[in-house]
């Protein structure tokens, strides 16, 4: 959108309108510009016929024309993007805004009502419709498909953390009986039953069947899990969507897998990013500095994007370093970091990272090589 075609839009006359999204209402705040009135209206979730009749009420008692444009905004969260889609067959021009991006006061205490949140997100939008772009930040909504396909690989990753958890609760079961090093595998229920507590007395019967139900729960996220990996390894190979097929072009680089291919490819690169400051902002592994007047500080990571991508960075930086030791990015790692302490080396791999996903963003979307990357055969 060009600043011209903004500033017409911007002079029009619209309904400006900010939705607060619950479980058991929507509240809608409405106005015509800034320093009108007020409307504050309440609909059931997803009634689209109550929507059209609360917009309309809106317009009439703010002397708007019925067929004026109508514009609209909500934060993201767990509803997603399914209200955004209802708002759009009605013919409004929605927005879906980070929460963490909008300005609230530094008070130690606050006061935050919905009616109170529903007038600030009003103010924020007409500041956005009336030129301050950068009053918040903006959501990309994803094609129906695309949110779909990241479903495969979500599913994977939260079954990892699954498996992690229960194996954690089986070894803190044990650790409060001084039992340890108890391997979890098939015929763990034969060595809990022959185990000896740190007195050598037998496990008693109620700690054996709470570790026991734990443990079966972990069987069968194993099974799944499994079942998934093997999965996505076949649909890496036959790459037969466009997901995939990045993925696939991933996996021709020696030391990424088909995990991490995966989850680049559904969360990375399918995001439409244009430069390599959005790729650095959306894994978090960018610094967030502190000046003011002579104190100049950094506060270390912003932590701001997606976990799931910073995670799956940061161990992609460490298999970098063992599978393509010969390319531009490890010789700069151990030249920079080689000789340092360990903590310094955890400080670099950090660098690593996020120079690495912008040499991964630039090689699917470019064509673009890593400097010395070995390519699998």
């Amino acid at each position: 959108m060009t600043s011209t075609t903004h500033h017409e839009e911007c002079s029009a006359a619209a309904l400006y309108v900010a939705v607060e999204l619950s479980t058991k209402d929507w509240w809608l705040t409405m106005s015509s510009g800034p320093g009108a009135k007020r409307v504050r209206l309440r609909v059931r979730p997803g009634d689209r016929e109550a929507l059209v009749t609360a917009l309309q009420q809106g317009k009439a008692r703010l002397g708007l024309a019925p067929m004026v444009a109508v514009r609209s905004c909500y934060e993201a969260g767990r509803d997603g993007f399914w209200p955004h889609r209802l708002l759009a067959t009605l013919g409004v021009r929605n927005l879906v805004v980070d929460s963490s991006s909008i300005e609230v006061p530094r008070r130690a205490r606050r006061a935050k009502t919905d009616r109170l949140d529903g007038e600030k997100l009003l103010r924020l939008l007409l500041r956005y419709w009336g030129g301050e772009w950068d009053c918040w930040q903006v959501v990309h909504v994803p094609t129906p498909g695309a949110e779909d396909a990241r479903h495969a690989s979500r599913s994977v990753t939260t079954l990892q953390q699954e498996r992690t958890r229960y194996r954690n609760r089986i070894h803190s079961l044990l650790a409060l009986h001084g039992v340890v090093k108890l391997r979890i595998d098939d015929r763990f229920a034969a060595r809990l039953a022959a185990a000896r507590d740190w007195a050598g007395e037998l496990l008693g019967p109620a700690l054996q069947a709470r570790v026991l139900e734990t443990w079966r729960l972990l069987q069968a996220v194993e099974v799944e899990r499994r079942a998934r990996r093997r999965a996505e390894r076949a649909r890496v190979v036959g790459a037969a969507t466009v997901g995939d097929a990045i993925a696939h072009q991933l996996t021709r680089l020696s030391g990424v897998a088909a995990r991490a291919a995966t989850v680049l490819a559904d969360e990375l690169v399918s995001r439409d990013l244009r430069n390599r400051r959005q790729v650095g902002a959306l894994t978090g592994l960018v610094s967030a500095p502190y000046q003011s007047g002579e104190t100049h500080l950094d506060q270390g990571l912003s932590r701001g994007g997606l976990p799931a991508v910073r995670r799956i960075a940061v161990q992609l930086a460490w298999a970098w370093l063992r599978y393509q030791p010969t390319s531009a990015l490890s010789r700069w790692y151990h030249a920079r970091f080689g000789r340092s302490s360990p903590g310094q080396r955890r400080l670099g791999i950090v660098a690593l990272a996020r120079r690495l996903m912008i040499a991964l963003w630039r090689y699917v979307t470019r064509g673009i090589v890593p400097e010395e990357a070995v390519l699998k055969a």
